[in-house]
């Protein structure tokens, strides 16, 4: 389980420099190293970002289950 966590934060991080690339200077890096946004390869990791988005709520679900019980415990 470990290893596909640290996969998906490795894949949100290469989402969210991208997105900030975007925002900052309208460069797609994705569809510039893959051959456009329409291309495959680009589909692909798009595609694959935004799973990993999803995978991710799981363990954040779970830290915040965490943390309420521990801070009902200490009242």
């Amino acid at each position: 389980m470990k290893g596909i966590n640290l996969i998906t934060l490795v894949l949100l991080i290469i989402g969210g420099i991208n997105w900030g690339l975007v925002g900052l200077f309208q460069f797609d890096l994705v569809a510039a190293l893959f051959g456009g946004q329409d291309a495959l390869l680009s589909r692909v990791v798009y595609t694959l970002v935004g799973l990993s988005a999803l995978w991710q709520l799981v363990p954040l679900s779970r830290a915040g289950r965490v943390g309420e019980s521990r801070a009902q415990a200490h009242r």
